[in-house]
């Protein structure tokens, strides 16, 4: 039976606000911005530093000098890893908290490289979303009207910071049709979508019986 659904998306394929309304259609928990609160409070770090690590590989520079002194270059000492967090140190907490949650279920599941994580747990469904590109383009428009003429790139940029991610930690193509079980249109709009999500991850059934239960 399926009890996890992980959304992977485009940038301004509205694929975050999709994982909304389908965990509020089938009553289960959203893990998306709590993942950073919760992360937060267990590494006992700010949230804003959290924020920060949030799905983004460090800087280069950052991971040469991590690398110098961790003693991969020159052989030198290493520095105890309790003394940083850093996006790897968010991705090691991410597959804790994934896994932790998954094995709880009833959750929808927003990136991290979900998909990649729980590739092998029982009862996970795993989606990407995507859309046209002028979709995407007019919604980077009606968000951020002043950034208008940077739609095309800000939405490129997004997707290859995305991509760069799950290939580092999870040595994945981030867009291969194989990790998920549904890629999606959201031109299609949200109610489509769901209908296809539950019927394709066969919990329609179960979701009718139970609004037939509470009504």
């Amino acid at each position: 039976m399926i009890r996890v659904i992980t959304v992977e998306r485009e940038y301004g394929s509205r694929g975050a606000e999709f994982a909304h309304h389908l965990a509020r259609h089938l009553g289960w928990r959203l893990i998306d911005q709590c993942l950073i609160e919760e992360v937060a409070e267990k590494a006992g770090v700010p949230k804003g530093l959290a924020q920060r690590c949030d799905e983004r590989l460090d800087p280069w520079y950052y991971r040469f000098g991590k690398a110098f002194w961790h003693g991969s270059i020159e052989r030198l000492p290493a520095l105890p890893e309790s003394e940083v967090f850093d996006s790897e140190s968010m991705v090691g907490f991410v597959r804790q908290y994934l896994q932790s949650v998954a094995a709880e279920g009833n959750c929808v599941i927003v990136g991290r490289g979900a998909a990649s994580i729980l590739a092998r747990a029982p009862g996970a469904f795993h989606i990407f979303v995507y859309a046209s590109q002028w979709r995407k383009v007019r919604w980077f428009e009606e968000q951020f009207p002043e950034h208008a003429k940077e739609a095309e790139r800000e939405l490129a940029a997004t997707d290859k910071r995305r991509a760069a991610y799950v290939k580092r930690y999870f040595d994945q193509d981030w867009t291969d049709r194989r990790l998920y079980h549904m890629m999606i249109n959201s031109c299609m709009g949200f109610d489509a979508m769901i209908q296809a999500a539950t019927d394709g991850a066969g919990i329609s059934h179960l979701v009718s019986k139970e609004q037939v239960h509470s009504a």
